[in-house]
Parts: C-alpha cells; structure tokens; sequence
C-alpha cells in the first residue's frame, strides 16, 4: 500500500516519526514535506496529499498540522477527499468503518507519538463497512 503524507511546520515531527514507522512496517510512502520547523502554509500540504490519492498515486494520506483542523478543512475542500481528525481510537476506526476516511489527521501539538502510532494502525487495519454506510457516502460528494 502506497500512503501520501504531508505536514506543515508545526507536524512536522509528528508526520517524521509515522512515516519511519510506517517504512519499518513496509509500506511504501510519498513523502510532501515539510521537513523542519519554517514556517510554511498547510494548505500547500493538503493539496498534494488530496492529489495522490485523487490521481490514485496513493492509496490513503497521513497529514499533520499544528492542531490538526487547518489542515483538515483544506483537505476536505477536494471533491472525493474525506479526511478525519482522529482523537482517540474509536475515532480512527470509526473513520474508516463507517466514512471511509481516507486521509488520517492529527494535531502535532496535541497529539503523543504513542497515541498517533497506534491510532494510525488502527486506520490503517480497519476495512470499510459499506451498506448503509456507502449511500451516506456517496451523498457528500453532492453537496
């Protein structure tokens, strides 16, 4: 699985020590930057994670931003994006299990490695259900 990741400066840290334990776990990664803590704008992020997987370069995204909700509500402007700002575990695999999420979001500032670390397995394991949950879908993308 090919996973697209992007941070701004204030994920940065965050989205460095994922995407080394996501390589340690085999997956394949598209890394966006950014790299240090410069100051840079989240949106530029979020687009070119949402473009990975809108052109199918990626599979799911991973994004970090300070607070984690900037980045999110970028992400979220692209038709077919739904990306989730997971706080807990229920929220990780709700995301996928019910939304199909399809980008995972965390605040750098707010969020422990730890947490993040087995949050994002919990996105990453947990399938779609569909039924019910693929006509609910499939009406956001009209709104």
């Amino acid at each position: 699985m090919i996973i697209s990741v992007g941070a701004d400066h204030g994920g940065f840290e965050l989205k460095d020590k994922l995407a080394a334990m996501l390589r340690e776990e085999g997956y394949e990664l598209i890394d966006n930057g950014t790299n240090s803590s410069d100051s840079v704008d989240y949106p530029d992020y979020a687009q070119a994670v949402a473009h990975d997987i809108l052109e199918k370069r990626a599979e799911l995204g991973l994004l970090v931003c300070g607070s984690g909700i900037g980045i999110s509500i970028a992400a979220n402007r692209f038709k077919g994006i739904r990306a989730a700002l997971v706080t807990n575990p229920d929220y990780a695999r709700l995301s996928r299990q019910h939304n199909n999420a399809n980008i995972i979001v965390f605040g750098g500032r707010f969020t422990a490695f730890e947490d993040a670390k087995e949050w994002l397995r919990i996105f990453l394991s947990t399938p779609f259900e569909g039924g019910r949950h693929e006509r609910r879908i499939e009406k956001i993308d009209l709104i």
